[in-house]
């Protein structure tokens, strides 16, 4: 399940509710899906588009959304920390990022243009999405591995587009977990895709 973490603030938001009502200005939603009751997180993409057609379909039809695939990446998925390099540095994209989880765990960290920064830790069974134009960066927690649904408004996919002087540098990729030290988890050093195994129209 998603929790929110508050470096500046020392908080955590773990409650659905709450976690809905802090995302809420910036535009960012969250729900909750159901996973193996309604297809095994492991079934081959095809299958998996299929078994949430009606979630997709109403996603793109609210939010313009004409594509969808499901990615994976593991620690065995080739260069993947040069791949991983591409996220973890704060960016933008011109269309929405919008993903459901599948499996695995991964970390959105969110600067929004005032308040402070915060992360989003995401899991099997989240469904999260990071407007256009919101400067983010994503890292993978400790066991490197996720797989998830994608939505894109464009047919060929998004590419960052890089912030000059990145807050990224200061902050911690350390998911909330058994590692996770209170006081400690992403707080600033100083003052703050993977691979595609279908992609189908939606």
């Amino acid at each position: 399940m998603a929790c929110i973490l508050i470096p500046e603030e020392n908080r955590v938001i773990k409650d659905n509710a709450e976690i809905g009502a802090y995302l809420k200005p910036f535009g960012i939603w969250h729900e909750r899906w159901a996973l193996d009751e309604r297809v095994s997180p492991s079934a081959p993409a095809d299958e998996i588009l299929a078994a949430y057609q009606p979630e997709i379909d109403r996603l793109s039809e609210a939010g313009g959304y004409i594509t969808a695939d499901v990615m994976q990446v593991t620690p065995e998925t080739p260069n993947l920390d040069a791949m991983m390099e591409k996220f973890k540095s704060e960016h933008t994209h011109s269309e929405d990022e919008v993903r459901f989880i599948l499996r695995g765990t991964g970390l959105f960290h969110i600067h929004p243009p005032s308040g402070p920064v915060f992360a989003i830790q995401v899991e099997a069974g989240d469904l999260i999405n990071v407007p256009k134009g919101v400067k983010h960066w994503f890292n993978l927690c400790a066991d490197k591995s996720i797989r998830a649904i994608r939505l894109f408004q464009n047919p060929a996919g998004w590419t960052p587009k890089y912030v000059k002087e990145p807050v990224s540098v200061y902050y911690k990729p350390l998911c909330f977990g058994p590692a996770f030290v209170q006081g400690q988890g992403a707080r600033p050093a100083s003052p703050l895709g993977g691979g595609v195994e279908g992609r189908f129209k939606v």
